[in-house]
């Protein structure tokens, strides 16, 4: 039930609604709310709802960055089915290569968050779970200088580094 009170308040934020730019647009048409089937979605089953949902999204981000490094986590298997080139890491080491592509990390890891930001350059994409537990927290990653534009998925946020571009956070029914 809760599901789709957030789904019903979100309502007006669907499909790219009101994104001017057609690079979000497109990010949010074609990689966050896609609907098509993917070769791996059989494959790779989950029993928790939420986590097949993010798990999906994960996978067509890695798809669609083709990074060349992946972050170990709880979603490997996901990234890894996404890009089959990338490699593995356990943690980033000063000798890891510069600049990461693609990561995720949970709100409440802001020393990782911390640690990520010189790695990160103007291709790089975060994503961060959890950012309803601490809205204060995601509110400020979202208007620091050091990052872009940046999504509110309400489960996530992504967080791109593209300084270049106008800032704006997004605000998308997933």
């Amino acid at each position: 039930m809760f599901r789709w009170l957030v789904w019903l308040s979100r309502i007006h934020c669907c499909r790219g609604f009101g994104i001017q730019s057609p690079t979000d647009y497109a990010f949010v048409r074609y990689v966050v709310n896609e609907h098509w089937p993917y070769y791996a979605y059989d494959v790779l089953r989950e029993d928790d709802w939420l986590r097949e949902k993010l798990g999906r999204l994960y996978f067509r981000l890695a798809n669609w960055r083709q990074p060349t490094v992946i972050l170990s986590d709880d979603y490997q298997q996901w990234w890894h089915a996404g890009c089959k080139k990338a490699k593995c890491m356990s943690n980033l080491s000063p000798l890891a290569p510069c600049p990461l592509p693609l990561a995720r990390i949970t709100i409440d890891q802001w020393a990782d968050f911390q640690s990520l930001l010189p790695h990160c350059d103007q291709q790089s994409v975060l994503v961060i779970e959890n950012i309803r537990h601490n809205w204060p927290l995601w509110q400020e990653i979202a208007r620091s200088p050091q990052t872009g534009t940046t999504f509110d998925l309400y489960y996530c946020g992504i967080v791109f580094f593209d300084t270049k571009r106008f800032k704006h956070n997004y605000k998308i029914n997933f």
